[in-house]
């Protein structure tokens, strides 16, 4: 079996998913094919995985492949791909992303998933994935996709209505969701046998039905205690907690991310939401710069004292590989296309994040219906920009980027049409090459 990692250079997530491979024992005797453009960064994830290898038993072989003319072959025969590219890297696309937008008035947090810097990310990453599904239909087109790569929906949505290939769009929140939560508001006491149902998109998948091992609805409970942690000003997650009091109900991704995905709480005219909702600014970028630092320093202490056994994750992907390669069922939050209308008030071709069913045949989305009228109408909004977007990397017109970027929540809450307009064409020159050509 071929396990084939796109972006192996993403050294820490590699590790964490290849070392999940390694201690499960349907998947240890494979192949693992690293894939990367950068020579040092896959060179640095060989070293890691191999000793990471060689420590939990020496099953399987690590092949490294470097460079887009040895990226068919990586891909060659392969059952399964883990995409995990990130295009332009920090320096300098997500710096672009970033900096442009400031001189406009227009602050972000994460930038990665939807505003005018999802925007960019999927313009420049989607090019690559068409390129990508390109090779896979040629070379291993029964291959299961997984991708890892943000803006999730657009990059996942397009792959679904516009290749061949088989792909599920895999996210780390679901997983955590409502465990969080219960944590948050001291419930602890009420983790064990919950049932819960997670359905809406991407980072804004809602938590609409919680209940503990009784069969009790958790929700009473939970709105009672989300005022005192709201009126905390140390807490940081007010902004999920502001989505149950108005929307009632509670979201997949952290509070950072919701900051910037609607037009309620990063506004010019009223600076003090920023310190009442501890919505932290330019968060991505400084993250990007401790992550760097701290993986030189890891790096470092890794070749000193060596690589200990890994301990299975709580990520997807090997459990999904797993479960096609065994036949057993498992069950996950999965990022798909809404054929059939498996959420019935969002339109088919939105990428939608639905619990899915995987085994032998592959993975089964189910069948949800309708969101909470006001949950859909949430997601709507950020929907709309998702769709522009990939019709924009589709048809290269640049009229779909600027209708992408006018129809972003927070984009359109800060600025006019002709300043984003101007925006996007900046944007547009400063990204150069990592785009392509817009008429």
């Amino acid at each position: 079996m071929k396990i084939t990692f796109m972006g192996a250079g993403s050294t820490v997530f590699a590790r964490n998913v290849i070392g999940d491979c390694m201690c499960t024992e349907a998947l240890r005797d494979s192949t693992f094919a690293l894939y990367d453009i950068d020579g040092e960064r896959l060179e640095e994830s060989r070293v890691i995985l191999e000793a990471m290898r060689n420590t939990m038993g020496g099953y399987g072989k690590i092949e490294c492949y470097l460079g887009v003319e040895n990226r068919k072959e990586a891909l060659r025969g392969a059952n399964f791909v883990i995409n995990a590219i990130q295009v332009g890297l920090y320096d300098p696309c997500t710096i672009i992303d970033f900096e442009v937008p400031k001189k406009y008035g227009l602050r972000q947090t994460i930038g990665d998933t939807l505003g005018i810097g999802g925007i960019m990310r999927a313009l420049r990453t989607i090019p690559v994935m068409a390129d990508f599904a390109r090779d896979i239909e040629e070379v291993c087109p029964d291959a299961l996709f997984l991708n890892y790569t943000n803006p999730m929906a657009m990059l996942t949505g397009y792959m679904l209505r516009y290749t061949n290939v088989k792909t599920v769009g895999l996210c780390h929140s679901v997983q955590v969701c409502s465990e969080n939560l219960l944590k948050e508001l001291d419930m602890e006491d009420k983790l064990e046998g919950r049932k819960e149902l997670i359905a809406g998109i991407n980072h804004m998948a809602w938590l609409i039905d919680l209940k503990d091992k009784n069969g009790v609805d958790l929700y009473p409970e939970i709105k009672r205690r989300i005022d005192a942690k709201i009126a905390d000003p140390d807490f940081k997650d007010k902004v999920r907690l502001e989505y149950i009091k108005h929307f009632g109900y509670y979201c997949t991704e952290s509070s950072e991310h919701n900051g910037e995905y609607n037009m309620f709480y990063i506004k010019d005219k009223y600076p003090q939401l920023i310190s009442r909702y501890n919505i932290p600014l330019d968060e991505y970028p400084r993250r990007c710069i401790n992550q760097i630092e701290r993986w030189k320093k890891e790096y470092a202490e890794l070749l000193e004292t060596g690589v200990k056994d890994h301990t299975r994750s709580k990520e997807y992907a090997s459990h999904i590989m797993e479960a096609v390669v065994t036949g057993n069922t498992y069950k996950i939050g999965g990022n798909v296309l809404n054929t059939g209308h498996l959420i019935t008030n969002l339109p088919e071709e939105a990428c939608v994040e639905v619990p899915c069913l995987v085994d032998g045949y592959g993975v089964h989305p189910c069948h949800v219906g309708a969101l909470p009228v006001q949950c859909a109408a949430m997601n709507m909004t950020n929907i709309n920009v998702q769709l522009l977007t990939i019709e924009a990397a589709r048809t290269r017109k640049l009229d779909h980027i600027y209708q992408a970027a006018m129809l972003d929540p927070h984009t359109a809450s800060e600025l006019d049409i002709d300043t984003i307009k101007k925006m996007v064409d900046d944007l547009i020159v400063a990204h150069g090459d990592y785009l392509p050509k817009y008429f």
